[in-house]
């Protein structure tokens, strides 16, 4: 079977969920199921519950899992919407990659890559808000903040000026000869735009926060959670909730002393530092550059 896509991050992963107990494994973001393979290969104690809101990724999945069909269920659906139908199941392990796969950044008619004759970026392709919506009806102040945050621009206000003053744009290849007009040079230039875009289109902050949110209501005593991100306001994210969920008081830095009891305490962080790709693997899949590995084991 010829795989659209190259997991990152594979065995550090699959290492992360070596002492994952019995029942279930959840992939928020199966895509196409490269890590979920792995995963069922590795830990045949476990099942496998497949969450992904693309259909033709899905659709791919299904035929690569189907020697472990006994194993697996799948949802489609936002994974952040899927958790919440879990609760009360035996979680042993959660994954979240936060990306978009190399299919669909590669493949024109998806409306991701620097050329392509649409503007799309829609991860669900049933969502009807795409990127034509933001860059064509977007108001100066909020492209002006998703240039800012989102790409981390420092030319946010000139870039935001240029996409008004060439309006109506019609695709991505449109977009980028007026991103070239504004200044940026080259593709390395564009990708930071392109992900904001891409983030703000799909709302992947939020959705990653609520699946954060989710993760924790379902999760058990043991459950292993790992999230791989690729852009550093994700990764922050992730950061800052393992610390707040690793803390064991949580009075407010004004207390004289401690009256919460000291004993918040929902589990352990298992990555002091991010795990990231090997100098091997860059080479091989250079997208794996910027992803980022964090792991939480809930422990009540």
């Amino acid at each position: 079977m010829d795989v659209p896509h190259i997991p990152v991050l594979l065995n550090e992963t699959v290492n992360l969920y070596k002492d994952m107990k019995n029942g279930y494994f959840v992939d928020c973001t199966l895509g196409f199921g490269g890590h979920s393979e792995a995963i069922l290969e590795k830990y045949p104690q476990v099942k496998l519950i497949g969450i992904d809101q693309d259909k033709d990724a899905m659709e791919f999945a299904k035929k690569r899992l189907s020697k472990y069909a006994d194993r697996v269920e799948f949802i489609n659906k936002r994974a952040s919407e899927a958790l919440k139908e879990l609760n009360g199941l035996p979680i042993s392990g959660i994954l979240a990659d936060i990306g978009v796969s190399s299919y669909q950044l590669d493949n024109p008619e998806r409306g991701f890559t620097f050329d392509s004759g649409t503007l799309d970026m829609r991860m669900n392709k049933e969502q009807s808000f795409s990127a034509k919506e933001v860059v064509n009806f977007y108001s100066r102040e909020d492209l002006e903040r998703i240039l800012k945050d989102y790409a981390e621009e420092r030319r946010y206000k000139k870039i935001a000026d240029f996409i008004i003053k060439n309006r109506p744009i019609v695709s991505n290849k449109e977009l980028s000869e007026v991103l070239m007009k504004a200044g940026l040079k080259n593709n390395k230039d564009l990708a930071p735009v392109f992900q904001a875009i891409r983030i703000e289109v799909n709302n992947e902050l939020k959705e990653l926060e609520n699946i954060l949110d989710a993760s924790e209501k379902i999760a058990s005593e043991g459950t292993i959670l790992g999230i791989i991100t690729f852009h550093s306001l994700e990764d922050r994210i992730v950061k800052n909730r393992f610390k707040e969920w690793a803390k064991k008081c949580i009075c407010p830095p004004e207390a004289m002393r401690c009256e919460c009891g000291g004993n918040n305490q929902k589990g352990k962080i298992l990555t002091k530092k991010p795990i990231t790709a090997t100098k091997e693997e860059i080479k091989k899949n250079p997208r794996s550059r910027s992803a980022k590995l964090r792991g939480f084991m809930f422990t009540k």
